[in-house]
């Protein structure tokens, strides 16, 4: 007989082509009045589209969010919602913007409506992610979840493959990380695999036929049941090195998720066994490490670190951060075995059986 604790957070979710009409009924929903609506500089557009559906609900839009929540963009959307009298944040984008909607509601406890556009599952979970003098410092707080979530796989037609693809390799990262969770339950469990088998097929359709709303739907509903993982139970080994990675060298977020992957799940592999049983399956495999590569390569994600930015002279020191402080995780994190992890990932090496 298994132990487990299950206590899930209650997130209202919308999902479906035209989700993105209910928008305004949502917000007010919440008995919000004045609602301010964040997305990045490249997402203002979608911004603006989202005020317009909001019509007098809508009092300002911030399109300042950058990946990592830099604490200054934080501190500057907290002053911009103090100053038009918010009551509600409408996180317009992916993980970069939904982050900021969090770093406000983390002081202001402003609700959340989250309309995701990327398939990262931020907008499911209770983490929030703050950088500070080139640390990035993450956290659990419930009153950071959104409210509601509308999933509309049309916002996500404008998602370019480059993205498209590391964005469900993060997503991936979730479901596999969940099924080793220090806490992990069956439910998340029966989640973390159905979102792997919906990702690992409909990613390659997304790459390979941008215009297929099918797919596109297929991959932001394993992206909803990623997040749900993610914010369910913890991280290991894996979330802890793009942490780490990403906030001190200012990595892409997705694309630093995509290289590490299949070496933290190599990492992992003989130490949980039936975990690693359960994500070669759902990626039709007998290795998960290898499938999970393999998957990277042919949707076009990034493989190695050297690509993405990462300076070789860092390796050091990440390999240094992430094991003085390391996340629970089910083999010993010790500084030589996770350098060669990092070695790997730098150059990009499959994994080896």
């Amino acid at each position: 007989m298994r132990n487990f604790i299950y206590d899930q957070p209650a997130t209202r979710v919308i999902f479906g082509v035209g989700s993105l009409d209910r928008l305004s009924d949502e917000v007010k929903r919440l008995g919000a009045r004045r609602a301010i609506v964040l997305a990045t500089p490249d997402q203002r557009k979608d911004a603006e589209e989202a005020a317009r559906r909001l019509g007098d609900v809508a009092a300002g839009i911030y399109a300042e969010a950058v990946m990592h929540v830099p604490i200054e963009t934080a501190r500057a959307a907290r002053e911009f919602a103090k100053r038009h009298e918010a009551d509600c944040c409408v996180a317009v984008g992916g993980g970069s913007t939904i982050g900021l909607g969090k770093a406000i509601a983390l002081e202001s406890a402003l609700p959340i409506v989250a309309v995701p556009t990327t398939f990262a599952g931020s907008e499911m979970t209770p983490i929030y992610g703050i950088t500070e003098g080139g640390l990035k410092k993450t956290g659990r707080d419930r009153k950071v979840l959104p409210k509601t979530v509308l999933y509309d796989p049309v916002l996500t037609l404008t998602l370019p493959p480059n993205i498209a693809g590391p964005s469900g390799m993060n997503a991936i990262a979730h479901c596999v990380e969940g099924l080793y969770a220090e806490d992990a339950n069956p439910i998340m469990t029966l989640l973390a695999a159905e979102g792997i088998r919906a990702l690992a097929r409909s990613l390659p359709i997304v790459v390979r036929e941008p215009a297929n709303l099918e797919g596109r739907g297929d991959a932001l509903y394993g992206a909803w049941l990623a997040g749900t993982v993610l914010g369910s139970v913890g991280m290991a080994i894996h979330h802890k090195l793009c942490h780490v990675v990403g906030g001190t060298f200012n990595l892409p977020h997705a694309d630093t998720h995509a290289v590490i992957l299949p070496h933290a799940v190599a990492f992992n592999r003989e130490a949980v066994p039936e975990a690693m049983r359960i994500a070669a399956a759902a990626l039709g495999a007998t290795d998960a490490a290898q499938a999970i590569y393999d998957l990277a390569v042919r949707i076009g994600a990034p493989v190695a670190l050297k690509d993405i930015g990462m300076p070789g002279d860092g390796l050091d020191r990440a390999a240094k951060l992430a094991t003085e402080n390391p996340y629970y995780n089910p083999r010993r994190v010790e500084y030589s075995a996770v350098r060669e992890l990092l070695e790997n990932a730098y150059h990009g090496k499959r994994p080896s059986a």
